[in-house]
């Protein structure tokens, strides 16, 4: 058996969301000698490490990888960290966490887009939204397709795993990349939101600066700037706009009914009455919890011509999540809601081999 590696061990008891005395009855071992596993003073024989591997639905050959690179908790825009539970948070990190070997490995064998996101420094979050407008190209114009816009510029995107279905998306730095988790769960109009409000998180706060609360609301104006521009919104809608004006003008957009009004508020285009009736009748007719008659939900350039290219290869997700030991279950979560499902599983006997140059994958923005 190859050298075991307690990291490993700990990583996926943490992506699972499992309780060490869980694993241990589980697997069939005492919690103190888990305990020693995962501190590297023992390692498991192959029975109980086989017992491990089935109990947390991992390869064997996940643990004995190297370490896994796993992202900085205090880099991760977590929305509302001080409510969110530890296990929460740690299933959310360990997913980010095989995100980022998927990422690595596709990027060994691929040319991906390079990173062209501006990080600015002690910029009002309207401005700043303005300044990457400008500097994307975009002008006053709507904002395409954000999962397309966002990859074009180097930002790796992808999915919350279904098991973190509570958890906001989220956003970091890793080694000079962006990356950005989106919550598959929501409606396309809130994901679109959520892309450009981790986007704000992306480009105000690399270099540090405000935390918590104060951060969240630079990067939520930010988004609202960059989907709905002052300009653009303060020439289309009137003052005092009905309810049925925003559900209306929401479409052009590609916004939520909600986060429109609350623009126009913010833009004194609704009066505090107007907008506190706008908000009450929204969510009487069904738009607090979800979007009526919404916009068709935003998917991947990268991946779905990742996933392609493979395919033509003879390569299927099953063998990719082979190479990368983990399971098609784990390697399609990081994806979900991303990718048009079109790929079958082709039995590893049969697999032809990857690509062996780096293709150059052509992303392009919506303009």
């Amino acid at each position: 058996m190859a050298h075991f590696n307690p990291s490993r061990l700990d990583l996926a008891r943490r992506r699972r969301g499992c309780a060490k005395g869980a694993l241990a009855k589980a697997a069939a071992v005492a919690p103190r000698t888990l305990t020693a596993y995962e501190r590297g003073e023992t390692e498991p024989d192959e029975r109980v490490l086989a017992r491990l591997a089935a109990a947390l639905a991992f390869p064997v050959a996940f643990f004995v990888r190297e370490d896994a690179v796993e992202p900085s908790i205090d880099g991760v825009s977590f929305r509302a960290l001080s409510s969110m539970t530890a296990r929460q948070r740690d299933q959310a990190c360990g997913a980010a966490s095989i995100a980022l070997e998927l990422d690595r490995w596709a990027r060994e064998r691929f040319d991906l887009p390079d990173v062209k996101v501006p990080r600015l420094r002690e910029m009002d979050a309207e401005a700043a939204a303005e300044a990457v407008r400008v500097e994307w190209g975009l002008g006053e114009q709507v904002a395409p397709n954000m999962i397309h816009l966002l990859e074009a510029h180097g930002v790796r995107v992808f999915s919350l795993v279904q098991e973190c279905a509570e958890v906001d998306a989220f956003s970091f730095w890793h080694d000079g990349t962006p990356y950005v988790f989106l919550n598959g769960m929501k409606t396309a109009e809130r994901s679109r939101m959520d892309a450009a409000h981790e986007l704000g998180h992306l480009v105000l706060h690399y270099w540090g600066g405000p935390k918590g609360r104060v951060a969240e609301r630079e990067a939520q104006l930010f988004g609202a700037s960059f989907l709905m521009p002052r300009r653009d919104v303060l020439a289309t809608m009137p003052h005092g706009a009905t309810v049925p004006q925003i559900i209306e003008a929401r479409k052009r957009w590609k916004v939520s009914a909600m986060n429109l009004a609350v623009r126009m508020a913010k833009l004194e285009l609704l009066t505090e009455w107007q907008a506190r009736a706008s908000y009450i009748q929204l969510g009487q007719r069904g738009f607090r919890a979800g979007e009526p008659g919404g916009i068709e939900r935003e998917t991947s350039q990268v991946w779905d011509k990742v996933f392609a290219a493979l395919r033509n290869e003879g390569t299927s997700r099953g063998e990719v999540a082979r190479q990368l030991d983990v399971s098609l279950e784990d390697l399609n979560a990081s994806v979900f809601g991303l990718v048009v499902p079109k790929d079958g599983v082709v039995p590893r006997t049969t697999a032809g081999p990857l690509p062996s140059g780096p293709p150059t994958l052509k992303i392009v923005g919506d303009k």
